[in-house]
């Protein structure tokens, strides 16, 4: 169920990796404390996949997500895109929040869509809203595009946020809990329409979440990690998996492998307290 390699360390096929995290520790400081949230971690991202940082709150999931990001540097290890070392943040990696709060609220729907292709001046206006609107089709909201955000709901504004991160065509989309605000049903719809998004498009995507079922029907490659400060617990492949696979035996019996190895620290610290096996 787990496989580990060496950051940079080619895949199948000597494909080397898109992006190379090894042995990755971050810090950072509070008014009282300097708060170390991950600790070597190592990782490798190749490109088309819808990899998932998976663990419980605390153990430096979004702190990984803003390194890769350029937003918080390492104090021990590296970041490699492409064989580069991430310094500062850039138009190729894109970041998608939970907050529904991060569109422009004074721009449309294509305008928002719109404003980094402009701003980045890497194309004309006319090949600019050609590429907007086309994005806008495949997450479905070509018919809303002179609605301002206030007027949609929470699921449409993400699918709006999707479409702006993936308008600068990044080498990676950084997803950051994007749908945990949402409700349940419109949560599945979400999850659904960014698996059917990626098979059309092929992005590569680094997606965290703390949700199991969650991890398992958006990640191709879970990487499970400790708790506070995080190290990496194993690496599971889950692309074998789909939405038409809950419920089905294969699909409950890796949910409580990768559930047993969130929680087997704790059941062994309760054991242990109240002089189960391991005392």
């Amino acid at each position: 169920m787990s496989t580990r390699k060496t950051a940079g360390e080619s895949g199948a096929g000597g494909v080397a990796p898109l992006l190379a995290v090894d042995d990755l520790t971050l810090q950072y400081k509070t008014a009282e404390h300097l708060v170390t949230a991950t600790w070597r971690v190592g990782f490798e991202v190749y490109q088309g996949d819808r990899f998932v940082l998976l663990g419980p709150s605390g153990c430096g999931k979004s702190s990984i997500l803003k390194s890769i990001a350029g937003f918080l540097p390492p104090v021990g290890g590296s970041i490699k895109l492409a064989g580069v070392p991430i310094e500062r943040p850039g138009p190729d990696r894109m970041m998608v929040f939970q907050e529904f709060d991060q569109l422009l609220p004074w721009r449309t729907v294509l305008g928002n869509v719109l404003f980094p292709l402009l701003v980045n001046r890497r194309m004309d206006r006319k090949q600019a809203l050609d590429h907007a609107r086309a994005l806008l089709a495949q997450v479905n909201l070509d018919r809303f595009e002179n609605v301002y955000p206030h007027m949609l709901s929470g699921g449409m504004k993400q699918r709006v946020a999707i479409a702006r991160a993936l308008a600068m065509e990044p080498a990676v989309l950084l997803m950051d809990e994007p749908f945990a605000a949402l409700d349940a049903l419109t949560r599945r719809k979400m999850q659904e329409e960014l698996v059917a998004l990626w098979e059309e498009v092929r992005f590569t995507v680094i997606f965290v979440t703390h949700s199991i079922e969650e991890a398992l029907l958006v990640g191709s490659r879970i990487l499970v990690l400790t708790p506070h400060p995080g190290q990496v617990k194993a690496e599971i492949n889950a692309d074998h998996l789909s939405f038409k696979d809950v419920g089905s035996p294969a699909f409950e019996t890796l949910n409580r492998d990768v559930h047993g190895l969130l929680f087997a620290d704790k059941v062994e610290a309760e054991a242990l307290a109240t002089g189960g096996r391991h005392g």
